[in-house]
Parts: structure tokens; sequence; C-alpha cells
């Protein structure tokens, strides 16, 4: 089983940066797909970023590709997204998710482990 706690969320400028952080517990972490997701208020959850085990290949929904970065640190139990260039429709609650197995996942409901959110505030 794996709990996950995320962190870094606030209050940015649109066109501003953030970064954030999940903080996985469980012994096999470096087994898991891990991914992070979106929900904004009546919208539906959207896949932001996801990377793989092992080779930690990445991918990105075509919304935010070459503006964030997903990591993952499986030492540390840490993956990351980095957020750069954010926009105003961009503010959201960020959860991050973890699934087992290396299958690279955008649906929501191929992640089984979910963390409590963390609210990402971009201002106009």
């Amino acid at each position: 089983q794996v709990q996950l706690v995320e962190s870094g969320g606030g209050l940015v400028q649109a066109g501003g940066s953030l970064r954030l952080s999940c903080q996985a517990s469980g012994r096999t972490f470096s087994a898991y797909t891990m991914g992070w997701f979106r929900q904004a208020p009546g919208k539906a959850r959207e896949f932001v970023a996801g990377i793989s085990p092992g080779l930690g290949r990445t991918y990105y929904a075509d919304s935010v590709k070459g503006r964030f970065a997903i990591s993952r640190d499986n030492a540390k139990k840490t993956v990351n997204l980095q957020m750069n260039n954010l926009k105003p429709e961009e503010m959201a609650v960020y959860f991050c998710a973890a699934r087992e197995g290396y299958t690279l996942a955008s649906d929501s409901f191929d992640y089984k482990y979910w963390g409590q959110g963390t609210q990402v505030t971009v201002s106009s």
C-alpha cells in the first residue's frame, strides 16, 4: 500500500512557476507509475503528467507540454512537478496518484492510490 502527501501549492501570478512535491510511503515506491492530475471547480479531474518506474519515461497532457516537468527520486520516494508559465485556467487542486506496474496511463480510473491534493491558485 502507498500513502501520498502533496505539498508546494500556493498563489502565483500568471506566467509564474511552482514546484509541487509528493511524498510517498511504502516499500515498493520504485515499482509504481506515478501521476499528477488536477481538478478545477465544477470540472472533471484531468491528467497532467506521469512517470513510469524503472527508466522513468515521462508523458504529458498536450496542454502542459514544454511548460511542466515531472521527475521522481526513488531513494527519497518523491515525485515532483515543476510548473512554469502557469495560466489562470490552470488554477485547480493538484493530486498525486500511484498505480502498480509499468504501464503508462492517463485515466484516473487506472490509479489506485491518491493524495489529498494541494491547491494551486493562479492570478491574472
